[in-house]
């Protein structure tokens, strides 16, 4: 429950009328629930996960660390969930253009 946390103190917050937002890329050094608090309470808005790199189960953990900022200080924090992209990276090939065929 919410009041386990203590007193919510929103001083100490911009809130969500702030113009300018923070957004923090989350890694392995900054998964763990003690991380992503410190981060939160000096200031970032916007959490972005690069779902290029790591596991769904690592993905899980921190959305749910997140969600347990939110029930510990009664508040809304952004998830941004990267999605990787196609992967064409074909130059110029030496003897000129080819034909690629499936297989």
């Amino acid at each position: 429950a919410a009041s386990d946390y203590g007193t919510f103190d929103p001083s100490k917050f911009p809130g969500p009328f702030s113009k300018t937002k923070i957004l923090a890329t989350v890694g392995p050094a900054s998964e763990s629930f003690e991380m992503l608090e410190k981060l939160w309470l000096a200031g970032v808005d916007v959490f972005r996960i690069n779902l290029s790199h790591g596991s769904h189960d690592t993905h899980r953990q921190v959305v749910k660390n997140i969600r347990a900022l939110e029930d510990k200080y009664m508040c809304v924090i952004g998830i941004l969930l990267d999605l990787q992209g196609p992967k064409l990276r074909v130059g110029k090939f030496k003897e000129g253009p080819i034909m690629l065929e499936k297989g």
